[in-house]
């Protein structure tokens, strides 16, 4: 069954090989536009009213939050940044940036950052400040992860982390130029999460009947993950156009399916958690085979159900506590509007959060049963003959034995 199931996710990966990303016009907007690197190289603090911080002449009116804003940026003290271009064309050129009191980022002497170039703009417009430059404390984080996991996980740790390291290239290679390109991102997304999980799986723990009875577990799930997506992202009416950025995207690339790139994420999202599920489960029931050999597949799949259970009930929460998490600040608005449960559900973006929690909860749930019977099955189809092993005669006792009373 994997043999043919492999050789039709390379066809796949080979017919939808998108050959890099399309090109276009830049934007200008969001993440579509240049940017080049700078260093903040003075920071002096001036009046607001003397830079126009706000861009318009205060009103006096305090009675709006606008009016209020723009009377307090006028008597407060802004910053003034000079701010020097690291690296492009303009290197070494600087220019002017001025800080409200009121943002969330200030910015201080010697700071690297993110800077924004608009070659449309009046040339004293052209840049300006956009983020922080975080490479050095990301990679720094990266490297302590990858310690951890080399330390506790060794040579499994290692071939782990080059696993990883293909699924990223998958990912950035495949997945997004080919949906880009506008292939089906159903099909991209299927074809790429089978391509993971092969890789993943085997590299990580090696070409065994254990490792395949996972893969086939997790195969089933998500194939189920998809069919419940399709069907009630569909029912649903959910477009998957909800936020500027993928309203940037369907701006750019109007021809790519949004609803399709939603569900392309559930399956994907929940590829990673039904690893973990199908490798743990495969794993108790070889283990549960190897303290008993003698048992048969219905004891084995008793005995690994009542620990799937308890996996379950710790994987579930765990995925709907990670969406939750990324959708905190979405729930903190409608908890300020004082909405009602009914009308935050009903809601477009909460309702994708909840449809992609449910369905990839649904398919972990059936991931547990669907791998513990095939390991079952598998496994005790291996175990040793039992009426063989009792034919054996026992090894005989040395020394004389114990005399028979008369």
């Amino acid at each position: 069954m994997l043999i043919p199931f492999a050789t039709a996710v390379v066809v796949g990966l080979v017919v939808l090989w998108p050959g890099g990303a399309p090109a276009h016009e830049r934007t200008g907007v969001g993440f579509d536009r240049q940017t080049q690197q700078a260093t903040v190289t003075k920071v002096e603090e001036v009046s607001c009213s003397s830079v126009n911080a706000s861009g318009e002449t205060p009103t006096g009116d305090t009675s709006t939050a606008e009016g209020s804003s723009a009377q307090q940026q006028a008597n407060g003290t802004c910053k003034k940044a000079t701010v020097r271009v690291d690296t492009g064309d303009d290197k070494g050129r600087t220019f002017t940036e001025i800080v409200q009191p009121d943002q969330s980022r200030q910015l201080e002497q010697g700071q690297e950052v993110v800077v924004a170039y608009e070659p449309a703009a009046p040339k004293d417009l052209q840049y300006s400040v956009t983020d922080v430059n975080r490479k050095f404390p990301m990679v720094l984080l990266a490297g302590i992860f990858a310690l951890a996991v080399v330390v506790v996980g060794r040579m499994r740790g290692l071939m782990a982390l080059v696993a990883l390291a293909i699924s990223f290239l998958v990912l950035t290679l495949f997945i997004l130029p080919a949906i880009l390109q506008g292939s089906n991102p159903l099909v991209v997304a299927v074809v790429g999460a089978s391509a993971i999980m092969l890789i993943a799986l085997y590299m990580c723990h090696g070409l065994s009947a254990r490792t395949s009875v996972a893969v086939i577990g997790t195969l089933i799930s998500l194939l189920l993950i998809g069919l419940l997506g399709s069907t009630f992202i569909g029912s649903a009416y959910l477009t998957g156009n909800t936020d500027d950025n993928t309203g940037l995207i369907h701006g750019l690339y109007p021809t790519i399916d949004m609803s399709g790139l939603l569900l392309a994420g559930v399956i994907i999202g929940s590829l990673g958690v039904l690893d973990d599920v199908t490798v743990t489960q495969t794993s108790a029931v070889w283990e549960l085979h190897e303290a008993n050999p003698a048992m048969g597949w219905r004891n084995l799949y008793r005995a690994g159900i009542r620990i799937g259970r308890d996996h379950i009930a710790s994987v579930v929460n765990t995925l709907v506590l990670a969406y939750a998490g990324a959708a905190l600040p979405l729930l903190l608005l409608f908890s300020i509007a004082q909405s009602s449960v009914g009308t935050v559900a009903n809601s477009e973006l909460v309702a994708e959060e909840i449809v992609r929690t449910l369905v990839g909860s649904i398919g972990l749930v059936a991931s547990v049963p669907v791998t513990t019977a095939l390991a079952a099955l598998v496994v005790s189809a291996d175990r040793p003959n039992t009426s063989e092993a009792a034919s054996v005669p026992a090894p005989a006792r040395g020394g004389r034995g114990r005399r028979r009373k008369r």
